[in-house]
């Protein structure tokens, strides 16, 4: 078996080691190939014809961004509750919004909610919303952190959320009458 293998890649190495044959045709056009061909001359390699190429160190770009020292934690942000695209059945139009965030925020830093693109209310030191009398159908909110300068640290994707309320418009529930024989 191994004087198969040993047989085998010597015939390969010489194969691999072929004659190339270099030749002009009457239009001037330049042709190689392994086999000869009349007026051709035997081209000769040489044994490194490897290319090296020498890539350049890369550039470290200074940060445009230098945070103070508490705002150089990535803060990640998400909504807890409600869950997304979740149907809420409120007469009084009331959803509750819960923040958490990872790593815990310091007491400099204050929660801003936006609903449908708007800024309800002030920034707050809870991550907790408790909001009432919104009007039914779909909202986004999305939740923003702020440092104690103003600057925007951490923001959830958009939640969005559907509310129910009962309407004085909706029609009433037609009764199915029984059927006389």
């Amino acid at each position: 078996m191994r004087a198969g293998l040993v047989l085998l890649l010597l015939l390969v190495a010489t194969l691999a080691h072929a004659t190339v044959y270099k030749w002009v045709d009457e239009n001037g056009k330049v042709h190689f190939s392994d086999k000869p061909v009349k007026n051709a001359e035997v081209v000769e390699l040489n044994e490194n014809t490897q290319n090296s190429i020498k890539l350049p160190d890369p550039i470290v770009l200074p940060s445009l961004n230098t945070p103070a020292d508490s705002d150089k934690a990535s803060y990640k942000l998400n909504i807890a509750s409600p869950s997304e695209e979740e149907t809420i059945r409120s007469n009084e139009g009331k959803i509750t919004l819960i923040a958490n965030s990872d790593p815990q925020l310091s007491s400099a830093h204050e929660f801003v909610l936006y609903m449908d693109g708007q800024q309800l209310g002030s920034a707050q030191k809870s991550g907790q919303f408790k909001l009432s009398d919104i009007d039914r159908g779909e909202h986004s909110f999305v939740i923003k952190v702020l440092s104690k300068n103003g600057k925007q640290l951490a923001a959830t994707p958009p939640r969005k959320v559907f509310l129910h309320r009962t309407s004085l418009n909706q029609p009433k529930a037609i009764r199915p009458q029984p059927r006389s024989n």
